[in-house]
């Protein structure tokens, strides 16, 4: 990336012609720089992409808000599910569990693409130095999460997969050398008169959380890969850092979003009184070697419920596990228990980190149940874009998590995440490699958004997890829209906790607003007003700005 003083380049331009100006936070400028491509996030998906356009020769700089390392992919504990042993799976089972657990708006075409590629993404990080598990006869170890048929999940130090993947892909950069800018965050993206993206404003923080400066960073192809939105909720698996930027950021841009409604729950996230902010994730994995669900009077959570059982897909055990709830049997209204003795002493080399959290936390989960709880875990739905990140503003790209491909639908299929963000980063990067984005000057237009107070971010995410959580209604789903428009607002941002409360709240919205519209239950959304689903709704709600309102309309989904 290249650096110049305020004012060397061409100048910017107040608006658009003939267009209305999008909203933008109230932040300006006090420098300029250019870069062939600016990579927003530094997970999975972002440094695969960011590594291949350097490979290419691209100037490219990645912006992660806190370092590298700090993102979901370090937290992931189950590992890449893909087809590596075909004598025993093979792509079609894997395409249909896919399908099965997106409750028919997965889109077929994508998920076979996904699916074709997971192998090569394993492979590629096994040659950068990878060291995945093996069995004693020096295979890949595999394992068996919710809602697969098989054995497919590959995994590292038995449940730090995310760590040794982001281990390696940190590595990769640094290589490369690859430019990053640490506590930086991608503000807004700056388009030309055309529509294009034409720059990204980049807020760099000093070490109070102050904004020190901000940086016009011109650029004709900006890629989101900022991971999910978890912490809109007030009990979450995701780290610090999950606050939906890059999802505010595109949809600024006047990028369409859709399946944003489908926040996923994952069913055992680690229950402690008084539980806010992150908490641990009990991996699926841990059912997968035998563990079953059982509520506080001792009775089996998923006995009837679904064929797989305690392995059934993710949208449907943390149903399950709220009713049950509802009902408070044994007196116990807030958990319920993952009992893992039967996997005995082997739970601590398989499951080393979780048994440690467990027993710091005064639970001995080879001894005792662990109680667990469903939190906010995955974002499903995200801006529309094809797999090798386009979106519907040109120039702007988005991969990962942040992304809604069609892969996922209405429920993400265990495992599949962190293998998409590597998928999706190599084709991204195999695009911009071949030839970049063309834009004019870009247009600055006014500071229009108003920026939420950091303050009000515990009562929205309260709000969120209560009225937005696995189960809704319409009424409930109408307080939370309350909340989201009741948060404080000023016209000045000067902090990094400003403007992600800002994101939080737009997020939240967006949120809110798909989930009121799609009356029926299916996947991840369940709302107790529409217990069923509903043919009408196999489409997608997609959101956008136009400039002056939100629009929001159907799109069919393509395939079964």
């Amino acid at each position: 990336m290249t650096s110049s003083a305020p004012g060397r380049a061409a100048p910017l331009r107040a608006s658009a012609s003939g267009a209305a100006p999008l909203p933008r936070l109230p932040l300006q400028p006090t420098g300029e720089a250019s870069a062939d491509v600016v990579v927003i996030g530094s997970g999975a998906a972002g440094a695969t992409a960011a590594r291949g356009i350097a490979r290419a020769g691209r100037d490219v700089v990645v912006v992660t808000k806190s370092g590298l390392g700090a993102g979901s992919t370090t937290w992931a504990q189950g590992g890449l599910a893909a087809v590596l042993d075909a004598t025993d799976d093979s792509w079609d089972d894997h395409i249909t569990d896919t399908l099965t657990a997106g409750a028919g708006l997965s889109d077929r075409a994508v998920v076979e693409q996904l699916v074709r590629l997971a192998p090569t993404a394993v492979h590629d990080l096994i040659d950068l130095g990878a060291e995945f598990d093996r069995d004693l006869g020096g295979r890949l170890a595999l394992a068996r999460e919710g809602g697969h048929q098989r054995r497919r999940i590959v995994h590292a130090g038995g449940d730090a997969t995310g760590a040794e993947v982001q281990r390696t892909l940190d590595g990769s950069l640094r290589a490369f050398g690859v430019a990053v800018q640490e506590r930086s965050i991608a503000i807004d993206v700056v388009l030309d008169a055309g529509g294009r993206v034409a720059g990204v404003l980049i807020a760099h923080v000093d070490d109070t959380g102050e904004i020190a400066d901000v940086t016009l960073v011109r650029t004709s192809a900006v890629v989101v890969a900022t991971g999910g939105l978890g912490q809109a909720y007030a009990v979450t698996t995701n780290p610090a850092e999950s606050t939906g930027d890059g999802l505010a950021l595109a949809f600024r841009a006047g990028a369409a979003v859709a399946d944003v409604e489908f926040v996923q729950f994952h069913p055992t996230a680690f229950w402690q009184p008084a539980s806010a902010g992150q908490q641990l994730l009990v991996s699926e994995a841990v059912r997968g070697e035998g563990a079953t669900l059982v509520d506080g009077a001792g009775r089996s959570v998923m006995a009837g419920v679904h064929p797989l059982g305690d392995l059934a897909p993710r949208d449907v055990v943390a149903t399950a596990i709220a009713l049950r709830l509802q009902e408070a049997p044994g007196g116990v209204g807030d958990h319920v228990f993952l009992d893992a003795t039967s996997i005995g002493a082997a739970m601590v080399d398989r499951f080393p980190t979780i048994v440690a959290r467990c027993r710091e936390a005064g639970i001995d989960p080879v001894r005792e149940p662990i109680p667990v709880a469903p939190a906010a875990h995955f974002a499903c739905g995200g801006v529309r874009a094809q797999l090798d990140g386009v979106t519907s503003v040109p120039g702007l790209f988005a991969v990962g998590e942040v992304a809604d491909t069609g892969i996922h639908g209405a429920n993400r299929l265990a495992s599949n995440g962190v293998t998409e963000g590597l998928v999706a980063g190599h084709l991204v990067a195999t695009r911009l490699a071949g030839e970049l984005p063309h834009s004019g000057p870009p247009v600055l237009g006014p500071p229009t958004l108003p920026v939420a107070h950091p303050a009000e971010r515990d009562v929205l995410s309260a709000a969120m997890s209560r009225w937005v959580g696995p189960l809704r209604d319409a009424s409930g789903l109408a307080s939370a829209a309350e909340a989201s428009r009741s948060v404080e607002a000023s016209e000045s941002a000067r902090s990094l906790s400003e403007i992600e409360a800002t994101n939080l709240r737009a997020v939240s919205q967006l949120i809110v607003r798909a989930a009121a519209l799609r009356e029926e239950s299916r996947g991840s959304h369940r709302r107790g007003d529409f217990p069923e689903p509903a043919e009408r709704w196999r489409k997608r709600v997609v959101q956008r700005w136009d400039g002056s309102a939100v629009q929001i309309d159907g799109e069919p989904v393509v395939g079964e």
